[in-house]
């Protein structure tokens, strides 16, 4: 798992079968000390509403992604597993 500050949108013309319906974030992938950036910004799929400006628990696990999205194949390599409360 990964806290990420959520930069904003992104928006596809085309994209795999299995992210129709999906919104895609811009997310900031944070250090725990919650300030300062974990490398560079990364493409996560939603399903929460999430957005520009909040804080979001991302995943990178597979059956995580499978269960969540109802996939078995997908392109999915980050997910929204939740939101952070301040």
């Amino acid at each position: 798992m990964q806290i990420a500050l959520v930069l904003g949108n992104a928006t596809s013309t085309v994209k795999h079968r299995t992210l129709d319906n999906l919104k895609l974030l811009v997310c900031q992938p944070m250090l725990t000390d919650g300030k300062s950036p974990d490398g560079p910004p990364l493409l996560a799929v939603d399903h929460l509403g999430a957005g520009a400006g909040e804080t979001v628990m991302l995943t990178s696990d597979g059956g995580a992604v499978k269960e969540i999205f109802g996939v078995e194949n997908s392109p999915i390599r980050w997910a929204v597993l939740g939101l952070v409360d301040d």
